[in-house]
Order: structure tokens, then C-alpha cells, then sequence
């Protein structure tokens, strides 16, 4: 049996009576909207809520799964400690998702809990649900700082599973939208909060779920959007199939974007395999750049032999004559997988530089896992030669664009590379740097800076 039905839910505290004590009815409509969600999800009678929520445990690189029987917990933290919920876990479907989770290599498992309560983006919703109804369990993930296709490639699997058991169940994906809608709001205003808010609110109006693996990370976290990833894994519980989708509200009154929709399957649609889709673009294409041919063939003997390659014989004389410093970009689905070079060369030719720092870059970033060979297909890399760095006065002498960047105080130093998706200022960019360097604001610093050339 397919998942029933899924709900896009935002989960203020504010509007639980308790807590908002009457300011809840400046949202009114999306209270509205809720009822009318509790009351759909009573009418399908689920043996199982499944809930993805923003505030559950978190891990960069997996998704938590909550283990147990059951778990309980209160508005407590909100002034209302005498809402208390005391919640099933569907252990049968906890563990079917866990163990297909492995069998697909996606990170996802029971541990790592770091906290058994409940957390307010499983507690609102289902606040609101056990007005209407009660006869079910639940299982509860948290999201990660994995690529969106990771995330909707859970619902996959979470949509086989829930088939595989016949489990009568429903998805709630709880997740507020942008944060940055007013600027009397908590969070301020930013532009590219009403924009990320308009956009999602037609991606799921019209359940147009391949364009929510489209939102860029940046402008997501300009937004300061929390419940993006809550809702493509629900989209990928709906891979191949045509989905009735209903927009029920969306209101931005207090600062912070609270919007409803309700999915209904209805049936295959071989169109929507979005899943499948969106990884065919990302799969491997040999470049024809020695550059980046050659970080590729080094990550790849390494990873899948253990070996380090020699400096081939059939490379540009540029590439074994040159010395130079290199950096190693590698990219996964558009998110960064590792990335490490040296600033200055370390070895006799820009080639060796490069079969190094992909080495590095691919196994040994402290930053991420090494890289499993099952993910080599979906790499993209890139290679940048460093020209010779060369002081300068102050930042006015920079170009974000053109220009990397050496930030130094005493021992430390830090670098960005220039041209990077997100660093739009000087600004920006200086204080990354120093952020990598381990060097405080206000401390006293030199700077140089560099060019690049890229090789994609």
C-alpha cells in the first residue's frame, strides 16, 4: 500500500492555545488550515505517522532515526509544560527503514540520539492531530546537511518500505518556511525570504517536486528557511507517481513564513521519476581537461587500490615542467565533498601537486568521510593552479571575483579561493578566511592574494 496522503506543516509553538494565549489568532488561517489537515488525516485512519522534523537530532552527514519504543514530551520550554505527549514509535518500521537504508547507502540509522524528548516540529503538528485522532504510532527523523537528492532518496526508500509492510501510513513533513520576511520579524528581512517563500509555496502548490531539488543551498540559507529538506524527503515518497496537490494557506504575519499544502497520490506517472532524473544529469562525464583528468584518475586508484598513481607520460609539458601550488574541489550533487590544496608548491610539478591534493581532497578532509567508491560516478572536480601570491596594503586592493585571498596573523593563516557560489564580498570573503585561519575579528592581519586558473 503507497503512502496515503502527505502534509507540508509549519510548527510555531505559538499557535498551540496554551502557549499563544490568544496572540495565536493572528494566524488564525493557518490554525484553520491545520484543522482541516487533522481532520483529513483522522478520515484516513493511519496506523502510522511518519514525521521528518527540522529540530530532531541532526547530523551533517546522516539522518537520525529515533530508536525505541516510545517517547514522551511537553511545552515545557514554552511556558506550557502541561501539554505532555507521551508517543508509540513503530519499531517494525524503524528498523525495515534502517536495514533498506543500507542495503541503498543511504546514512541513515537509529544512532547517535542525542536527546529521547520530542521536539517541537513533531509536537506541534501533532498537537493538532490528536484533537481529531489517535489510534496510531510514529516514527520521527531528523533532517542532515546531506545533498537534497540524499534527502529525497530517504523518501524513496521510506515509500518501498511502507509498501513492502502494507502499513497504512501518512507523511507529515513539519518545517517553517523563510525566516527573513519582515523586518519587525524575530530574524529580520531579507530578499530572499519572500522570494524562497512565493517559489515553495508554488513548487508544492502544484506538486512540482523536481524543482525543489533545483533551490540553491545559498539562497536557501539566505532565506534562513528551516523546512526545506522536510519536504523533499516527503517528495520522494511520491517518485512516480501523479500527486493531487492543495495549497491551504500561507501567512507571513509574524516575520516567519508558515505555509500548508496536502498531497494525494493517484496513481503511476513513469514522467515524475525525479529521483532517477535528477541523478542521470549528475552522472560522471570523462573531461577532456588534463587537469581534471588527472585529479580524477589519482582520487579513483587511490580509493578503489589504494595506489598512487606515477605522473603519466602523455600530460601537457606545462603540467610536469611548471611548479606551482593546487587546489582539488570536489563536488557531489552541487554540494561540496572536499576540497584541499597547498598554497605554494611542495613538489616538483604541478602534476604531482595535483595526484597529492586529490588524494587529500577525496580521503583525508577533516571536514567530511572519505569518499566510498559507490559515489565516484556522481563527482565533479575541479582544479585550480595557483599563481605566485603578492602582498597587499588593505582589502580595497581585492576582487572577490578575480582575487583569492591569504589572511595572516602571526602563525595562522587562512585562504579562500576566489569565485566561489555564496561569497559575493570582499568582506565575505576576508572573514571566511579568517574563520579557516583560526583568526579572531579585530586581530591585526596581512593580507595577499592570487589568481587562478580554474580547470572544470
Amino acid at each position: 500500500m503507497p503512502i496515503l496522503a502527505a502534509f507540508m506543516v509549519p510548527h510555531p509553538p505559538m499557535i498551540v492555545p496554551q502557549i499563544g494565549r490568544g496572540s495565536e489568532e493572528q494566524v488564525r488561517t493557518t490554525i484553520n488550515a491545520y484543522e482541516q489537515v487533522a481532520d483529513e488525516i483522522a478520515a484516513l485512519k493511519p496506523e502510522t505517522i511518519i514525521i521528518t522534523s527540522p529540530h530532531a537530532t541532526m547530523y551533517a552527514d546522516y539522518f537520525h532515526i529515533s530508536p525505541g519504543r516510545n517517547a514522551e514530551g511537553s511545552f515545557a520550554n514554552f511556558g506550557a509544560g502541561e501539554v505532555r505527549f507521551y508517543e508509540t514509535y513503530d519499531e517494525e518500521l524503524t528498523r525495515r527503514i534502517t536495514k533498506q537504508a543500507e542495503e541503498w547507502h543511504v546514512d541513515a540509522g537509529t544512532m547517535g540520539e542525542r536527546d529521547r524528548h520530542l521536539d517541537h516540529g513533531t509536537m506541534v503538528p501533532l498537537y493538532f492531530i490528536r484533537q481529531r485522532y489517535n489510534d496510531f504510532k510514529i516514527v520521527r527523523i531528523g533532517l542532515s546537511g546531506l545533498p537534497l537528492i540524499d534527502h529525497y532518496r530517504l523518501g524513496m526508500l521510506i515509500r518501498e518500505v511502507v509498501e513492502a509492510t502494507d502499513r497504512r501510513a501518512v507523511f507529515v513533513a513539519s518545517g517553517d518556511l523563510s525566516h527573513k520576511l519582515q523586518t519587525y520579524g524575530p530574524y529580520g528581512f531579507a530578499p530572499e525570504g519572500p522570494q524562497y517563500d512565493e517559489r515553495i509555496m508554488d513548487v508544492c502548490g502544484r506538486a512540482a517536486f523536481d524543482k525543489l531539488l533545483d533551490f540553491d543551498e545559498g539562497f536557501c540559507e539566505k532565506a534562513a528557511e528551516c523546512g526545506h529538506r522536510s519536504f523533499v524527503i516527503m517528495a520522494g515518497t511520491f517518485d512516480g507517481q501523479a500527486v493531487k496537490a492543495t495549497a491551504l494557506s500561507h501567512e507571513d504575519v509574524t516575520g516567519v513564513g508558515y505555509g500548508i499544502c496536502t498531497f494525494y497520490p493517484e496513481g503511476p506517472d513513469e514522467s515524475r521519476h525525479f529521483g532517477d532524473q535528477y541523478m542521470q544529469k549528475w552522472n560522471r562525464n570523462e573531461s577532456t581537461d588534463p587537469y581534471v583528468a588527472l585529479a580524477r584518475r589519482s582520487l579513483e586508484s587511490y580509493i578503489l587500490r589504494n595506489e598512487t598513481i606515477d605522473v603519466p607520460d602523455d600530460l601537457p609539458e606545462e603540467m610536469i615542467q611548471k611548479k606551482a601550488g593546487a587546489f582539488v574541489s570536489i563536488h557531489k550533487f552541487g554540494k561540496l565533498r572536499g576540497c584541499i590544496g597547498t598554497i605554494m608548491a611542495t613538489t616538483d610539478s604541478v602534476a604531482e601537486e595535483i595526484i597529492q591534493n586529490a588524494i587529500s581532497a577525496s580521503t583525508r578532509d577533516p571536514r567530511f568521510n572519505p569518499i566510498e567508491p559507490e559515489e565516484l560516478q556522481w563527482l565533479e572536480i575541479n582544479v585550480d593552479v595557483l599563481s605566485e601570491a603578492e602582498d597587499i596594503a588593505d582589502m580595497s586592493e581585492l576582487d572577490v571575483k578575480k582575487y583569492g585571498v591569504i589572511v595572516s596573523s602571526g602563525m595562522r593563516r587562512g585562504l579562500l579561493l576566489p569565485d566561489l557560489e555564496g561569497v559575493d564580498t570582499v568582506e565575505e570573503q576576508v572573514s571566511i578566511a579568517m574563520q579557516k585561519g583560526g583568526i579572531r575579528p579585530g586581530e591585526p592581519v596581512s593580507l595577499q592574494r592570487f589568481e587562478v586558473i580554474r580547470h572544470k
